[in-house]
């Protein structure tokens, strides 16, 4: 059974910063492109930052460039997305999903999901 569980959510301050992280099971792990996107109140589910199977190669949305690094462990099975310079509007449910093709930014191509982790930036 694929699992992949995120964590490292929770409430930080304007400007602060956390550490997401993502452990998944059940797959060959390596073979695996992975995505974070996020989910607003009230918006749709957005494409936040992807990396290929082997890590060397990313991919981030517009709003977070800069601010936001994706990386991987294989070994380890867990892919990382450090979240800096946090503003309100990243305010979020934050998921993982993994897909066994290339790095992508469209939701429909990932083939698993976790069930997400809050971000709470307060002002």
């Amino acid at each position: 059974q694929v699992q992949l569980v995120e964590s490292g959510g929770g409430l930080v301050q304007a400007g602060g910063s956390l550490r997401l992280s993502c452990a998944a099971s059940g797959l060959a792990f390596g073979s695996y492109a992975v995505g974070w996107f996020r989910q607003a109140p009230g918006k749709e589910r957005e494409f936040v930052a992807a990396i290929n199977q082997g890590g060397g190669l990313t991919v981030y949305a517009d709003s977070v460039k800069g601010r936001f690094t994706i990386s991987r462990d294989n070994a380890k099975k867990t892919v990382d997305l450090q979240v800096a310079s946090l503003k309100s509007e990243d305010t979020a449910v934050y998921y993982c999903a993994g897909r066994s093709g290339p790095r992508s930014r469209l939701e429909y191509e990932y083939d698993y999901w976790g069930q997400g982790t809050q971000v709470t930036v307060s002002s």
